[in-house]
C-alpha cells in the first residue's frame, strides 16, 4: 500500500505516471511568510488558482513546491537581502559573461511536463530575448533523471567538446529546487548530476568551477537521508549564508529561522571523483560504492552533521 499524499510526496512504489502517484492529494502552496517581496511570484502563472489547474492536468508538477520559493528569493532577492554566496558574483571590472545554466526539475521533467514549462517561461522568454542577441535564450527540454541517453540527447544538441576535448560551451550552474522526494528517484537523480557534472558538460579544467544549487525541504530524514549519505561522497556543498543588510544582522545558514527545516546548498564536484568508476546500479551508487576509488560500501556525514549543529 502507498502512503497518503498530502503537502508531501512519498509512496513506497512507484506509479507509472510519476506525476500522478497513488492517493494524490495536494493543495496550492502560497509563498511562505519570511518572503516580504510577493511581488516576485507571477500569480497569474503561479498562484493558487493557477496551481488548481495545473494540478488538475500535471499532478504533482503543476504545484509550487516550498524549496522553491526559497530558490527564487535567493536568484531574486530583495535589495535589503545579501546572500554569501551570491547567486551570480558580479565583477564590474569585467565585461558581462554569458552563462549556461541546466534547471533540473520542475516537477518531473517529463516530456508530458513541457507544454506547462513552456506556458509559464512564454513572457520571461519574450522579456529575455528582446534584451538579448540570442534567439533561444531559454529552451524546455524533457531529461529523465538517470537515463545516459537523455543527457547524450541533450549534450549533442547544446554542449561539445573541440578538437583538445576542451569543453567549448561549458554548464556552469544546474539549479535542483525541491527535488529529493521519492525513495526510487533519489538514485536517477543523483546519477543525472553527475552526468551533467562531467563532460561535455562541463571540464574540470575548464574556466571555472560548475555550481550546483539545491534548494531543499526535509520532509522524511528516514527517506531522504540516503541520498545525501551518497551525493556527499561525490560533492561537496555547504549551506547558503544570508543577513539583513537593513537590520544589520548576523550572517546566519539562509532557512535557520524558517517554520519547517529547509536548507539551500551550493556545491562543487569533488576533483578527485572524476577518476572513480560511477556504479551501474543505483543502489550501488547510493551506497557509495564507487566512491573514494573503492568498491566498498561508504557514506558521508555533511548532512547529519549540519541538522545535529541546527539542533545544538
Amino acid at each position: 500500500m502507498s502512503e497518503p499524499m498530502a503537502d508531501g510526496i512519498h509512496c513506497d512504489t512507484l506509479p507509472s505516471n510519476l506525476n500522478f502517484p497513488f492517493n494524490l492529494r495536494i493543495h496550492p502552496s502560497s509563498p511562505p511568510t519570511y518572503s516580504s517581496d510577493k511581488c516576485l511570484i507571477d500569480d497569474t502563472n503561479f498562484g493558487s488558482h493557477a496551481q488548481e489547474r495545473a494540478i488538475r492536468q500535471y499532478g504533482i508538477a503543476g504545484r509550487v513546491w516550498e524549496a522553491a520559493y526559497m530558490m527564487n528569493l535567493y536568484i531574486h532577492p530583495p535589495l535589503h537581502m545579501e546572500f554569501d554566496p551570491p547567486f551570480i558574483d558580479i565583477d564590474a571590472t569585467k565585461a558581462p559573461q554569458r552563462l549556461t545554466i541546466i534547471e533540473l526539475g520542475s516537477g518531473t521533467d517529463l516530456p508530458e511536463v513541457c507544454p506547462l514549462l513552456e506556458y509559464n517561461l512564454q513572457s520571461v522568454k519574450s522579456q529575455l530575448e528582446c534584451r538579448s542577441l540570442q534567439k533561444s535564450t531559454l529552451v524546455v527540454k524533457p531529461l529523465s533523471w538517470g537515463k545516459p541517453e537523455d543527457a547524450s540527447a541533450l549534450a549533442s544538441e547544446f554542449f561539445e567538446q573541440g578538437p583538445d576535448k576542451r569543453v567549448l560551451n561549458s554548464l556552469a550552474h544546474i539549479l535542483c529546487s525541491d527535488l529529493i522526494y521519492f525513495p526510487e528517484l533519489l538514485g536517477p537523480l543523483l546519477r543525472s548530476l553527475l552526468h551533467l557534472s562531467s563532460p561535455p558538460f562541463y571540464s574540470p579544467s575548464g574556466d571555472g568551477p560548475q555550481i550546483i544549487l539545491i534548494s531543499y525541504k526535509l520532509r522524511s530524514l528516514a527517506k531522504e537521508a540516503t541520498f545525501w549519505s551518497a551525493f556527499g561522497l561525490w560533492f561537496e556543498f555547504q549551506p547558503i549564508l544570508a543577513r539583513d543588510k537593513l537590520a544589520a544582522s548576523e550572517w546566519q545558514r539562509f532557512g535557520e529561522n524558517f517554520d519547517d527545516t529547509s536548507f539551500l546548498f551550493t556545491a562543487n564536484r569533488r576533483l578527485e571523483s572524476y577518476n572513480w568508476t560511477i556504479p551501474e546500479l543505483d543502489e550501488d551508487l547510493l551506497g557509495g560504492m564507487g566512491a573514494n576509488g573503492t568498491g566498498t560500501r561508504k557514506s558521508d556525514d555533511t548532512f547529519e552533521n549540519l541538522l545535529l549543529m541546527g539542533l545544538e
